[in-house]
């Protein structure tokens, strides 16, 4: 994105919407591996899936970054950029962006070491972003459909993570 805004004269607005959306891409691919390893059980697949989780929601808060970037370029001062704060679409995105900093600032071995319990606690601020960027997104592009799409196999996934414990514990009662 970089690049092609760089040497082929896209406007940085232009670069906004894709940004953004791959944000949003990269942490529904972080966010699914959890509940679909947890329902199709451990396999080769899943478990490299699992462990380039971090990665992908680190890539999704750089997309994140990016995409701020790319509004920074677009608009034409700080008086501008403070001028729209009161928009609710725009300060979804922000609050988004705020609630992606502590986990992704902690996003390293190190830091799970030291805050133990705490740094999943943390970790959960995703979901939190995760939804409010969709509010985001939907509040300035007003077409539902496509951020439903994306939406879609992470409401499938957690329904799934829903269904295995029932699934469970029916076994359990007939056996």
């Amino acid at each position: 994105m970089i690049w092609q805004f760089s040497n082929h004269g896209v406007l940085a607005m232009d670069m906004l919407h894709p940004s953004g959306e791959m944000s949003i891409r990269l942490m529904i691919l972080a966010m699914l591996a959890g509940p679909l390893s947890e329902f199709f059980g451990l396999n080769r697949f899943f478990r490299a899936w699992l462990a380039i989780r971090r990665n992908l929601g680190v890539a999704a808060f750089g997309y994140a970054i990016l995409h701020l970037a790319f509004y920074f370029l677009d608009m034409p001062d700080v008086a501008a950029i403070w001028d729209e704060l009161s928009i609710a679409g725009i300060w979804t995105g922000w609050l988004a962006l705020i609630l992606m900093i502590p986990p992704a600032s902690i996003s390293f071995d190190n830091a799970m070491r030291k805050l133990g319990r705490k740094w999943k606690l943390i970790q959960r601020l995703v979901y939190a972003a995760f939804i409010v960027s969709l509010a985001h997104w939907l509040l300035l592009d007003w077409d539902w459909w496509p951020a439903f799409i994306h939406l879609t196999p992470l409401m499938i996934a957690w329904s799934l993570r829903w269904l295995r414990p029932r699934r469970k514990a029916s076994l359990s009662r007939s056996l």
